[in-house]
């Protein structure tokens, strides 16, 4: 059985948001809502800063909030790690918004229903491909695998990376995991 894992490398990041381009293009989601972000953090006092470059989305929770609130099962987890949402089974309750500690739901302003990251399964990862935001990114930021494939390159990026997860205090077990900013940033 796969199970879907993703890691952001804040080393390789440059914060040109191709990823978030991509996101859109591929789900169509309409202007001024997001599922992929990279937020920008500048730090220090000129000439000494330091820009972190940080992925906001969806981070696959293994123990989601967002599902064991939904009334309609509209929220849902595959077996492959990845959580999904029904729009036909959605009522737009917002209890998922409310519930997501990652602030990585909204509701779609075409649809009506909350929309969120969905590692672009079924579109692309069920037929074999990576999500559209990992083939764009130009720097290779974005790894994307089977975290049971052992010759998986996400695998070999875990073994060697020190790999951290976005509020791991809260127990949700995350499965977009990120490499910190090990260089200080983009200017140093």
């Amino acid at each position: 059985m796969k199970k879907f894992v993703m890691i952001h490398d804040k080393n390789l990041c440059i914060g040109c948001e191709a990823c978030s381009v991509a996101c859109k293009n591929e789900n169509q989601i309409p202007s001024g809502v997001f599922r992929v972000q990279v937020h920008v953090k500048m730090k220090g006092v000129f000439p000494n800063l330091q820009t972190d470059f940080t992925r906001a989305s969806c981070v696959m929770c293994e123990d989601s909030p967002c599902v064991s609130v939904c009334p309609t099962g509209a929220s849902f987890k595959l077996a492959n790690g990845i959580t999904l949402i029904d729009e036909n089974l959605c009522v737009s309750c917002k209890y998922c918004i409310l519930a997501c500690p990652y602030n990585a739901r909204f509701l779609n302003p075409i649809t009506k229903a909350i929309d969120k990251c969905t590692f672009c399964y079924p579109n692309r990862v069920s037929d074999g491909l990576t999500p559209a935001c990992v083939s764009v990114c130009p720097t290779d930021a974005l790894i994307f695998g089977d975290i049971n494939d052992t010759n998986s390159e996400i695998n070999k990026v875990l073994a060697s990376k020190s790999v951290e997860y976005p509020k791991a205090h809260l127990g949700t077990k995350p499965k977009l995991g990120f490499i910190k900013n090990t260089k200080g940033g983009r200017y140093e």
